[in-house]
């Protein structure tokens, strides 16, 4: 139990304890930080209490404005924080809790914080890894009878992506233009997309790296994977369908990845491994692990538009549902040689279960456009529209239907918008996504809908949340 005022329903309990980057009006410099109840901990101010025998020689990393350097440390200093912070802020310890000039000088409301991107994202590599996912993808374009391609069942597929559009929940996204072909008949043609989506994902951060030519072995794999973050990775599918071929995603993804400010130490996350799914065919020496790496993780995405004054849950899926595990995603990655580097950023691929409400893209919920998403009152979607507000929530057990719960509601306006329409550009220039939608879940990470190519885009700014617990107790006999 933490000194530290905690509410039962808080998504930031001393079992959580998540690393983030943060200013604040009276410092604008970035410093890193760790959640707890309402509050930030500034570990730039208590770097001195960090005394143990691997951090007492690098307590230099939480002066950084990144953790790129506390990631590359490894586990036995993430272990050794984690430990020293539990510590530190429980009730019985009397170093920080009786210190009242340190108290004053050490924590930041987190209502009057500023939240950064956690780590300086060197690379970034989306994986395609949900089994569902890809066959809903290759049952639309190309059927059901070659919906998986030869490979996919073999390895963990994945593109690169664009680092320096990876950013964190809050900013101004822009709707996108370039080349598309909507009349397969008729010559290409430019313009905003009209077909932009959302990829409901979680990604993690590489903690240690590995030299060139080192391949990582999957036995440990574990050592080098830092903490988890949701994920959005917006998608143009229009702008996609006409150039993915033959070399895979370009401008269709890289004009925007959103992210959480808050990384969930896999310490944390322990608690919540269950067995990996079979795979079969069994795949490679090189990728085989008994290590349960699967987490049950309940997730839900929600949608709101302008004048909406609840969000529409329109997905519930599970992290589970991942076919290819983080330990065989990154032991791929690097088998070739390929050197990885803390704060590189590893993303799961589109996370959907095996029924319709699981579906964690509009493109796979609209089954390509040919049927309307119902958000209640009259509203319905095919894809997004400017002013759309996507919310991304996760947890576990009973915290996870109070998300829902609190997120879920439909609208009360009726207003209905088709995708495909011109207005689909044509939103407000900005959007102020309200901050008070404080879900009770895992992760809470948010971004709204871009604008026109004519306006900055609106804007996304959910402040992410993040909480963790002790796996939920059996209900009681009695």
């Amino acid at each position: 139990m933490s000194f530290v005022p905690v509410a039962e329903d808080s998504d930031f309990p001393i079992q959580n304890l998540p690393y983030g980057v943060f200013s604040t009006p009276d410092n604008p410099r970035p410093r890193i930080g760790v959640a707890i109840g309402d509050q930030i901990l500034d570990l730039s101010v208590i770097k001195h209490l960090f005394t143990g025998p691997v951090l007492s020689k690098h307590q230099d990393v939480f002066d950084q404005p990144a953790l790129n350097s506390f990631m590359g440390l490894g586990q036995a200093a993430w272990r050794e924080a984690r430990e020293s912070l539990r510590n530190l802020l429980s009730t019985s310890c009397a170093r920080l809790r009786d210190d009242t000039d340190l108290r004053r000088r050490a924590f930041t409301a987190q209502a009057s914080a500023a939240m950064h991107l956690p780590a300086a994202i060197g690379d970034y590599t989306d994986f395609y890894s949900s089994r569902q996912h890809a066959t809903n993808m290759g049952i639309m374009f190309r059927g059901s009878e070659n919906a998986l391609v030869p490979n996919w069942l073999h390895l963990p597929v994945g593109y690169h992506g664009r680092a320096s559009s990876v950013v964190v929940s809050g900013t101004p996204i822009r709707r996108p233009t370039g080349q598309m072909r909507p009349d397969d008949a008729k010559p290409p043609v430019f313009g905003p997309c009209k077909l932009l989506d959302m990829e409901l994902e979680m990604a993690f951060f590489v903690g240690p790296g590995n030299n060139l030519g080192e391949p990582i072995p999957i036995s440990r794999a574990h050592e080098h994977i830092f903490g988890m973050v949701l994920m959005n990775d917006w998608s143009a599918r229009d702008i996609q369908k006409w150039e993915y071929v033959p070399l895979g995603p370009f401008l269709g993804k890289s004009f925007g990845t959103t992210i959480s400010p808050w990384v969930v130490p896999m310490d944390a996350l322990l608690p919540f491994a269950v067995p990996n799914p079979e795979q079969d065919p069994k795949p490679l020496p090189y990728l085989r692990h008994d290590r349960p790496y699967t987490f049950d993780i309940n997730l839900s995405v929600t949608l709101k538009g302008e004048g909406m004054s609840q969000a529409a849950t329109i997905c519930r899926s599970n992290f589970k549902y991942m076919y290819w595990t983080m330990l065989q995603q990154l032991t791929h990655h690097s088998v070739n040689g390929c050197n990885l580097r803390p704060g590189d950023l590893l993303a799961s691929g589109t996370i959907s279960g095996p029924e319709p409400e699981s579906f964690g893209s509009l493109l796979e919920l609209s089954w390509r456009g040919t049927k309307a998403i119902d958000l209640g009152n009259g509203q319905t979607r095919k894809f997004l529209l400017d002013g759309d507000e996507v919310i991304i929530t996760g947890g576990r057990g009973d915290s996870a239907v109070r998300v829902h719960d609190d997120l879920g509601a439909a609208n009360d306006h009726d207003h209905e918008e088709e995708a495909e329409e011109d207005e689909a550009g044509q939103g407000q220039p900005f959007v102020h996504v309200h901050e008070d939608g404080l879900g009770r879940g895992l992760l809470h990470v948010g971004a709204a809908a871009a604008g026109s190519s004519s306006n900055p885009g609106s804007t996304g700014a959910l402040r992410t949340l993040a909480a963790l617990g002790h796996p939920p107790a059996p209900p009681s006999a009695s």
